[in-house]
């Protein structure tokens, strides 16, 4: 059979991306944050002065599961599209960025290095800016998928850089000891 495959055949293949995709990244993203033991109810975090626009606990759940699963199917589009040329640079980088989102919640939440929790964010945006480049002549979608991410990426900085200026005396210095008396 010479026929280019049918929409239906099309769309089953990118849910069997999806299907790899998003749930590994939610369950990466998730065991990330479990493991660091990031958010409210961490000792070392509950005792830090908070920016005044700093959300509620409830909502970095809801966005973090909401944006993750924006970036899995960011990235099945980009696989999905065999025929395009030049798929393995933004694949690498994608999961470059995805891996020092991954190693963020470790940083800043059980290692306490606020300093190098902004510069994986820092380094995190400039990643996904270039990806949101080079995903848009593949898949313009998938590009799209991933302005959220970049304007939580941005807030998210903005907390961070907060975090560090309201608790000079509480943060890691390279030598000196992390953690808070309480």
């Amino acid at each position: 059979m010479t026929a280019i495959a049918s929409p239906a055949q099309l769309r089953m293949s990118f849910l069997r991306y999806a299907l790899v995709t998003v749930p590994a990244t939610l369950l990466l993203g998730t065991l990330s944050g479990v493991a660091a033991q990031s958010g409210y109810g961490n000792p070392w975090f509950d005792a830090l002065q908070k920016p005044s626009f700093m959300p509620p606990g409830w909502a970095f759940p809801v966005a973090w599961t909401i944006l993750y699963i924006l970036l899995g199917l960011s990235l099945a589009m980009i696989l999905h599209a065999r025929g395009a040329r030049g798929r393995g640079l933004p694949v690498a980088l994608f999961l470059v960025q995805m891996a020092l989102n991954y190693a963020w919640s470790p940083a800043f939440f059980a290692f306490h290095q606020v300093g190098l929790a902004f510069a994986l964010i820092v380094a995190m945006i400039l990643l996904t800016l270039v990806c949101a480049f080079l995903f848009w002549r593949i898949r313009k979608a998938a590009a799209l998928l991933l302005i959220p991410y970049l304007a939580w990426l941005c807030f998210a900085g903005a907390l961070t850089w907060q975090i560090r200026a309201l608790n000079p005396d509480y943060l890691a210095q390279p030598g000196a000891s992390a953690d808070i008396a309480l």
